[in-house]
């Protein structure tokens, strides 16, 4: 039997049982950016991102309304764990964006054509200070690598909480690891235009290589979908998606065809790049005509996996980092914006 959408939202009975943040929320449907504004300031930085991951997915993949919304199909694309996916999926559900079924899961309320409003106003949410203020000092070259919690809370006039809740978030982006015996070793970072282009020239000896190794395998289906993504970014996404989601669709596209060579190692890579280049990129991405170019070669490779002509796509691919190297690393401006 299809899934018809409730005309009024169906909350989880167990929702004021489950907070998100310190209460639980009972928004009904979305009514716009005050609601969801004010109901997100409930959430940890953690719960916040995958918020704005699943929305971002949701957009992504085109998804319509009455859809069902998988939290472990989501927690894999999202590389995550369900904990945080299943917080998340409350939190769209309180809103009004999706509808809960007990016995069947989690539907699509609002389709991705309507949650333009809902990307924008998630994105709009500030960043947890204190993670901006060690990104950014971090960035600027005014933390050394090794530095004990006692020393960063008297330098950033935090509790400890406040200061391993923002620890925690940056171990998780792979740029901060616990140091042997005591306090925390920051692990270096794209925080430079020589290190943007280092970072460049690593991907150009992996994913072209990647392509063209025994082991890879497109997945037709995972194909076809990026396909898709990719021409509503070059269609209109370009102007309408958030920095955070063009992010997500490029990391998307690029970590699927790394997954596809077989080999564990380019992917494992290719994801940690990723990790670093968040921050930046998501400056870049406020240019908007360069990611329409972007997904224009995108769907060229894409098309050349399509048709099994693997060495054109490979070709395509090093052109494709080696125009946005030169591209990107000359934008040199977007560093000191960053340590701003």
């Amino acid at each position: 039997m299809p899934f018809t959408t409730p005309s009024t939202p169906t909350p989880h009975p167990r929702w004021a049982a489950a907070p998100v943040g310190d209460r639980g929320l009972d928004l009904g449907r979305y009514s716009g950016p005050m609601d969801l504004q004010q109901a997100a300031q409930e959430l940890t930085a953690l719960q916040l991102h995958v918020v704005r991951e699943v929305v971002a997915h949701v957009r992504r993949a085109h998804l319509r309304a009455g859809e069902h919304v998988a939290e472990s199909t989501l927690a894999e694309a999202l590389g995550t764990s369900r904990t945080p996916v299943n917080t998340a999926l409350r939190f769209l559900t309180s809103a009004g964006v999706l509808a809960h079924d007990l016995n069947r899961g989690y539907f699509l309320k609002l389709g991705a054509a309507e949650l333009g409003e809902v990307a924008a106003d998630l994105a709009s949410q500030p960043d947890d200070p204190l993670y901006l203020r060690i990104a950014s000092d971090r960035l600027a070259r005014q933390l050394p690598d090794l530095n004990t919690e006692a020393e960063l809370m008297r330098l950033y006039d935090c509790s400890r909480a406040a200061l391993r809740k923002a620890l925690s978030r940056i171990q998780q982006e792979g740029w901060v690891e616990k140091a042997i015996g005591h306090g925390w070793e920051f692990q270096p970072m794209i925080d430079s235009a020589e290190a943007y282009e280092e970072s460049y020239t690593f991907r150009l000896a992996l994913e072209p290589t990647g392509i063209l190794a025994a082991s890879f395998r497109p997945d037709p289906a995972e194909l076809r979908a990026l396909l898709q993504r990719q021409r509503l970014i070059a269609e209109s996404g370009y102007e309408s998606m958030t920095a955070i989601e063009l992010f997500e669709a490029n990391k998307e596209f690029h970590e699927t065809l790394a997954r596809w060579s077989g080999n564990r190692f380019i992917l494992q890579s290719i994801r940690r790049v990723d990790q670093l280049r968040r921050l930046v990129e998501y400056r870049q991405a406020q240019h908007r005509k360069p990611r329409r170019n972007h997904a224009l070669e995108h769907i060229a490779i894409l098309e050349a996996l399509a048709a099994h002509d693997f060495l054109q796509a490979a070709g395509l691919m090093r052109n494709h980092l080696e125009d946005a190297r030169r591209s990107k690393v000359a934008s040199q401006g977007v560093f000191s914006s960053l340590a701003n």
